[in-house]
């Protein structure tokens, strides 16, 4: 028996058409097909070795025990996915054992093989993550049309894996196409597998070969709700920071010693946010002191102010802040030489330094004369373990200052922008080609990472912190907040000390000066009952014409002139 359904020249048999079917929706009928096997080696077993029915029995229930408590050793990640194991393997075994015994015709086995056959099959249909894998399956069946349709002809699926928000899955791509083209065509991607928009992420393999890529298609977004705070990270700035957590659930950790960073985004956009999981981590480590400038009036960082060494909220604070950080470089960068050592290696003795600097456009716009330590910050902190972190809403040129400050940040945070181009301002040159678009993040907190271990866009979405939150922390850890040394704070109080040196002026004395020391001796010399007003007139009569007149007035005005050490009165009546 032969089927035409298509203008091929050679029909398809209905057995091939059958197996076909029965191969494709092997998934929706594995319930029957394992009933059908059960019922099978019952027979068989009955016929050949009918005394194993007790060792059939202990190996169900050896097998029922062991996959209840290590089923997540296989892959049965959920407790219910791994006592559901278990009841399928102790009744399908123990359905066998009583075949073996007695045969699988005997009543009440057919009943109980249907019937229970039936229930145990209901949660395999209606399991979420099994229709996953057969929707995957299909679509990745499918992916041949779809690159035809989408321009990537040539491109096939290697393997593919369901998960707990979607799907991923590993591509080869034809001669002469690469990664850029297939980043050029995600919309075009979702569009030809049904997605939500933003649902497609595109990314090299781990192997980085030019011609493999692995699509990622998201059935849930996992970033759709706020992600509470877990609580600090690390305990040293020598350890990376835990920003947040990627879409596949990784944490998004980045290493800030020896490193700038650079956190751009618009207004609403989780600046704050990150600013405050970044004040988290950093206040409950004992080797770094940190510094921070925030000219809202400190209406962003004034909660932490009590892990905060020095907080500046106008922009004379903030020039003196930077200008003394640079002095610790500087000293720093000596006491290194004088030691012959070349890196600072923080201890809570001799800690890290952390400058954030919150909205740092204000910096440039209400300070500009600060650019200068800035820039020599960014140049020359690394190895001094004196760290800027900068953020900003737009890190133009104007707003940045001098080139260096952002060609200097190794380590960059975007979160949503507006504009395109702003994602080449934020996270550099050439990155919104590259598939980093930040402009498409939908909800505050979500962003994109770059850094050196940190090359291929990903999206994470910043811990929430409350208001409660930042207050417990702040108090729990502002006990053990570790100070400057001795030897910089040294260095700080001599560059305070130091008198500013002004190039001595020759000067010629005045008559008014030479009378004014002339009176002044007089005065300082005169007893406790004071001189005689014609004793001064004597003094600056010749000296200072204007003090004598002023004296004569008084004499004539019929007041009297009391003189004491250093001073003189006129009084209305005369003693």
């Amino acid at each position: 028996m032969v089927i035409i359904d298509r203008d091929d020249q050679s029909p398809d048999i209905a057995a091939v058409l059958v197996a076909r079917a029965l191969w494709r929706y092997r998934s929706e009928l594995a319930p029957i097909y394992v009933v059908a096997l059960l019922a099978l080696g019952g027979a068989i077993l009955h016929r050949t070795h009918p005394d194993w029915w007790l060792w059939l029995a202990g190996v169900a229930t050896v097998a029922a025990s062991v996959l209840a408590m290590f089923g997540d050793r296989v892959g049965l990640a959920l407790r219910i996915e791994r006592l559901y194991a278990a009841s399928i393997a102790m009744g399908a075994g123990g359905w066998v054992a009583a075949a073996t015994a007695v045969g699988v015709t005997c009543r009440p086995l057919p009943l109980l093989l249907a019937g229970g056959g039936f229930v145990l099959a209901v949660p395999w249909w209606v399991h979420r993550r099994r229709r996953a894998k057969v929707r995957v399956d299909r679509q990745i069946a499918a992916w041949p049309e779809i690159a035809q349709t989408v321009g990537l002809a040539g491109s096939r699926a290697q393997s593919a894996v369901v998960d707990v928000w979607g799907w991923r899955a590993r591509f080869a791509l034809a001669r002469g196409q690469t990664i850029q083209d297939v980043i050029g065509k995600v919309p075009a991607i979702e569009s030809a597998l049904g997605t939500y928009r933003g649902a497609v992420r595109v990314s090299p393999t781990r192997d980085d070969k030019a011609n493999r890529f692995e699509l990622r298609v998201l059935d849930t977004d996992p970033h759709a709700d706020a992600i509470p705070w877990p609580g600090p990270s690390v305990s040293s700035i020598t350890e990376p920071i835990d920003l947040g957590p990627f879409e596949d659930a990784t944490g998004a950790r980045v290493l800030l010693l020896r490193r700038h960073g650079l956190i751009g985004g618009v207004a609403g956009s989780g600046k704050s946010g990150g600013i405050n999981v970044l004040m988290g981590n950093l206040s409950a480590c004992r080797d770094v002191v940190v510094w921070a400038i925030d000219l809202k009036r400190g209406m962003e960082l004034q909660p932490w102010a009590s892990c905060i060494d020095r907080l500046a909220t106008t922009p004379e604070q903030a020039r003196a802040m930077l200008s003394d950080a640079v002095t610790i470089l500087e000293a720093r960068a000596e006491w290194l030489a004088g030691g012959g050592l070349r890196v600072w290696e923080p201890t809570p003795q001799r800690p890290a330094l952390v400058i954030i600097v919150d909205e740092y456009a204000e910096l440039a716009d209400d300070a500009p004369d600060a650019a200068d330590d800035t820039d020599s910050i960014a140049r020359r902190g690394r190895a001094v373990a004196v760290t800027l972190i900068a953020a900003t809403q737009r890190p133009t040129q104007k707003a940045m200052g001098k080139g260096a400050v952002r060609s200097q940040m190794d380590v960059r945070v975007s979160f949503r922008v507006r504009e395109r181009k702003d994602v080449d301002l934020i996270l550099g040159q050439g990155m919104l080609s590259a598939g980093w678009h930040a402009h498409t993040l939908n909800a505050p907190g979500k962003f994109l990472l770059s850094a050196p271990e940190h090359d291929t866009p990903r999206r994470g979405r910043a811990y929430l912190l409350t208001d409660d939150t930042v207050a417990q922390t702040a108090e729990r850890h502002a006990p053990v907040r570790p100070a400057l040394d001795k030897i910089f704070r040294r260095a700080l109080n001599e560059a305070r000390m130091t008198p500013v040196s002004v190039p001595a002026v020759a000067e010629t004395p005045t008559l008014d000066d030479t009378a004014e020391t002339a009176l002044r001796e007089a005065l300082d010399g005169a007893p406790d009952e004071g001189l005689p007003i014609a004793h001064l007139l004597l003094i600056t009569q010749m000296s200072r014409p204007t003090l004598y007149r002023r004296l004569s007035e008084l004499v004539k005005t019929g007041r009297a002139v009391q003189v004491t050490r250093g001073r003189y009165k006129a009084s209305e009546h005369a003693p």
